[in-house]
């Protein structure tokens, strides 16, 4: 295939799937159809697929929205076998409970395990077939800084996103001999609602602006670059790879600044 410069970031004539479209979710599916792209919008509530949807552009262009429980592979299925050529698959559902390890609830360990590592894996079942099937495609899997950087309360939340990454990886090796080419996003700090709890302690929220070698939080839009490359031909190439979108915070050792003389 011989790139054209011109149009490599373009995904004109492609169909992408996001499943999880409240939040970062939402921005991304924003972001994939201003690239040309027709967009289906997935989420367990019906009011959120759609509102995502609704955002996205002109209806006419086969924009559509469904509601769809990942955890229900039935329904999953179902779902997956109704829609149409899928060349891009971004998955973001997540959920995060804040507690150090020796206080969390079985069920709050079921309730994170479940839709974050669970929820990637009946998603990437569903529709990966298709697109092997077709040679081609791109899933794009979002994960976290948690991936590989933890700290007291985040736990369980890191082992899922650590999973979600072995997931990515094990996925870019089975499915790549098909033409289809699995990657990770994996945020720093963002202002969504999964994070209302920090933002609300100022001191907390201080912190982790100052983590960051840009020294703030992230908006969501910022993560639509990296899941719009990853979907196009400009990353033909990649595939197995997390790619840090984190304003430096994997990068800065610490949160000290030595004095310099």
């Amino acid at each position: 295939m011989t790139l054209d410069y011109a149009r490599m970031f373009r995904l004109d004539g492609r169909h992408a799937v996001v499943v999880g479209v409240g939040g970062i979710g939402s921005e991304v599916a924003a972001g994939l159809a201003a690239q040309g792209a027709r967009v289906t919008c997935l989420d367990k509530e019906p009011a959120t697929a759609e509102a995502a949807r609704d955002r996205v552009g002109d209806p006419g262009r086969g924009h559509a929205a469904y509601p769809v429980d990942v955890l229900d592979e039935g329904d999953l299925g179902r779902r997956a076998d109704r829609i149409d050529e899928v060349d891009v698959l971004v998955l973001t559902a997540a959920v995060n409970v804040r507690k150090r390890l020796l206080d969390y609830t079985g069920e709050e360990f079921d309730r994170v395990v479940a839709l974050n590592l669970r929820g990637t894996f009946n998603a990437a079942r569903a529709f990966a077939p298709g697109m092997m099937a077709r040679g081609r495609g791109s899933i794009v899997a979002f994960t976290s800084i948690r991936a590989v950087t933890v700290e007291p309360g985040q736990g369980v939340y890191a082992a899922t996103k650590a999973g979600v990454q072995q997931l990515v990886r094990t996925l870019a090796a089975e499915l790549g001999p098909s033409g289809v080419r699995v990657n990770a996003v994996a945020p720093g700090v963002v202002e969504t609602p999964l994070t209302d709890q920090i933002r609300a302690d100022q001191d907390w929220g201080r912190a982790y602006a100052e983590k960051s070698a840009l020294g703030r939080w992230a908006r969501p839009e910022e993560m639509v670059g990296a899941a719009c490359w990853l979907a196009s031909d400009a990353a033909s190439f990649v595939t197995g790879s997390q790619v840090m979108v984190d304003g430096g915070w994997t990068a800065v050792d610490g949160r000290f600044t030595p004095p310099f003389v």
